[in-house]
């Protein structure tokens, strides 16, 4: 008889027969009242990161919700592989769900969450985030495409350049320092319009190209990132809030087609109360982060005024037509019109 090495169990109800001489396998769509088990993963943020605490209650809505016959496995901090890996997972379904920044392999636009000073402001973010708001509008037919549903944004705040023994204020001064970047469009050209050197590096890979100088920092991450698993080798962060960090909720639609109607309900009111809660804590938990980064030795820069002004001009300037190439001339002209000006 031939043996079954491996045996995935996603949200599908699996029988195994076994008969003289194979091993078969049948599927069919799950009920309402089976019980089974999804995977909830992230390639950023151990068990008690912001993050990691969200995905719990994520699990623990579901498991309620469902009277406990929905359970969730949950993976941190990239345990399932690399932020490519994972994505990839996915979209194929063996992974049910995650809360993380979307690879632009699949389509490019997805790279609009990362666009360089799409929004100026937390009021701005919110508004444009919002359940009805014309990023979330725009955003969410391209997860669909991608085969992803899409249950909405986990906002964190304004990402900046965290540093060791250097800093810069200026496109001037950036010059030659090497800064981290994550590796999907347009996230490293921002951090080379901004005047630095941008290396592409994974997640799990920082701290140890921080350690041996590969990189003088770290960009794009909201200071929490930078202070809580870099701060014993980062001295500086300069808040030059090109980026607005917001992952995503998201499912992948292999999984989310299994479900019936009751289960879907479930699982995406479930999603509703954590991004509404992300959606109230946000801004605290990014000035409580500030607050605490300082009080640990580390600089605060926060750039505003004219400095802040000439870096959204500059750096729209130069990456915005090279988006439209990516995004179409359509997406473009919808950010372009809803997106604030500089003072």
């Amino acid at each position: 008889m031939e043996i079954l090495k491996k045996m995935k169990f996603g949200i599908r109800a699996i029988t195994l027969v076994v008969c003289a001489g194979a091993a078969v396998l049948s599927t069919q769509t799950m009920a309402s009242n089976d019980s089974f088990k999804l995977r909830l993963a992230t390639v950023e943020g151990d068990k008690s990161s912001p993050i990691g605490k969200s995905m719990e209650l994520w699990a623990d809505l579901i498991k309620e919700k469902s009277g406990g016959r929905i359970k969730t496995n949950i993976y941190y901090q990239g345990e399932l592989g690399s932020q490519q890996e994972m994505f990839d997972q996915l979209v194929k379904g063996n992974i049910d769900m995650m809360i993380t920044w979307p690879q632009t392999s699949y389509d490019q636009r997805l790279g609009i969450n990362n666009l360089p000073y799409l929004v100026l402001d937390w009021e701005n973010a919110l508004k444009a985030y919002g359940k009805d708001g014309w990023l979330r509008k725009a955003i969410d037919p391209i997860y669909n495409e991608v085969g992803l549903k899409y249950f909405g944004p986990y906002p964190e705040g304004f990402g900046g350049i965290a540093t060791k023994d250097v800093q810069a204020s200026t496109i001037e001064e950036a010059r030659g320092i090497k800064i981290r970047s994550q590796t999907f469009f347009p996230l490293p050209q921002t951090v080379n319009a901004l005047g630095y050197q941008a290396i592409p590096i994974d997640w799990n890979e920082v701290y140890t190209s921080l350690q041996t100088g590969v990189v003088d920092g770290d960009g794009s991450n909201v200071i929490y990132w930078d202070y809580e698993y870099f701060g014993d080798l980062l001295t500086h962060y300069t808040h030059t809030k090109h980026n607005f960090s917001a992952a995503a909720l998201i499912m992948s639609q292999e999984s989310w087609g299994k479900l019936d109607e009751e289960d879907r309900r479930i699982i995406e009111s479930a999603a509703e109360v954590v991004i509404t809660k992300q959606f109230e804590n946000g801004r605290a938990e990014e000035e409580k982060w500030i607050a605490k980064a300082q009080e640990g030795g580390m600089k605060y820069i926060d750039l505003q005024g004219t400095q802040l002004n000439d870096l959204v001009s500059r750096v729209r300037e130069e990456i915005w037509p090279q988006a439209e190439k990516s995004f179409g001339p359509e997406v473009m002209e919808t950010i372009r019109t809803n997106a604030l000006l500089p003072q």
